[in-house]
């Protein structure tokens, strides 16, 4: 069981450092679009930066934790067993 305990443990520490980075992603490329929203060309290439940046890093997000979970899940199917719902 320490074992499932373990895994577990691992798993929320990585979701919380992916979720602090997609934040810190985010909030430094919304930092340099508002300095960069008075010039015109360049406001125009962050702006569409920060939407790819944006998507980018939630399709990231999403992947890596979707892969935390079946991890987790496939711990907790080796300690519990197969027949434990979930």
């Amino acid at each position: 069981m320490s074992e499932y305990s373990d895994v577990q443990k691992a798993v929320r520490a990585e979701k919380l450092r992916i979720w602090f980075a997609w934040i810190s992603g985010n909030a430094i490329m919304l930092i340099i679009a508002l300095a960069t929203q008075h010039v015109a060309v360049v406001s125009v290439v962050t702006q569409v930066l920060l939407v790819v940046v944006f998507l980018g890093l939630t399709v990231a997000l999403f992947r890596m934790t979707g892969t935390l979970n079946r991890r987790a899940a496939a711990a907790r199917r080796r300690v519990l067993g197969e027949d434990y719902p979930g």
